[in-house]
């Protein structure tokens, strides 16, 4: 019985020592992270790079989701679409919403690698989900295109009145010329999807 007591309490202190151990060893790598950003904007690339390579290495999403966009726009280093592509995928495994945007467009215009429209729909639906309106607007584009989904103006309606829902004049304009391809039915059912509409848990 002795022995189970000391199970007990000793098992809360080992949890502490981890938890603190975690916070610890987190502190410094978002340090550097934000040492990465403030070089970022004031434009030394150099140093952001410098900063983020070592943490994205480490499979850090924030840190993966900056070299992407280092790599998409030749800042710091110099401009490669496939190595964009690579950072921005990694992270968007991992969930990061805009490298999920970022990666989705790059799959659907073949940026950086082959196109692939099926991933394409997969990642920017991810995001859309959550209410992303340039992943929404996307998707709209895919849906009215029929690219990696079967064609739907429907839904192509949905998510581009969903991708306006923010003032995006982009989603209103893709809106208002898909309306004049449509049925006044057609357009009364996209309008209830978008009433109905929801943005779910990642």
């Amino acid at each position: 019985m002795v022995c189970m007591c000391n199970h007990r309490v000793i098992a809360p202190r080992i949890s502490i020592a981890l938890v603190l151990a975690i916070v610890l060893l987190a502190a410094p790598a978002w340090a550097d992270f934000k040492a990465g950003e403030k070089a970022y904007q004031r434009g030394d690339y150099a140093t952001a790079l410098r900063e983020w390579q070592p943490l994205a290495e480490q499979g850090q999403a924030g840190s993966q989701y900056q070299l992407g966009l280092l790599y998409a726009n030749g800042k710091g280093v110099t401009k490669d679409d496939a190595k964009a592509r690579l950072w921005y995928e990694k992270a968007a495994i991992q969930g990061h919403m805009e490298a999920r945007v970022n990666f989705g467009v790059m799959l659907m215009y073949a940026r950086g690698g082959q196109q692939d429209y099926k991933m394409a729909v997969y990642y920017l639906r991810l995001a859309a989900n959550q209410g992303h309106d340039v992943a929404q607007r996307r998707l709209g584009e895919l849906y009215q295109r029929g690219e990696g989904v079967q064609q739907d103006f429907i839904k192509a309606y949905m998510w581009y009145s969903l991708g306006a829902g923010h003032g995006a004049e982009a989603g209103a304009r893709l809106r208002d010329a898909l309306a004049k391809q449509m049925d006044p039915d057609q357009i009364v059912e996209a309008q209830k999807l978008v009433r109905e509409w929801k943005p779910k848990a990642n």
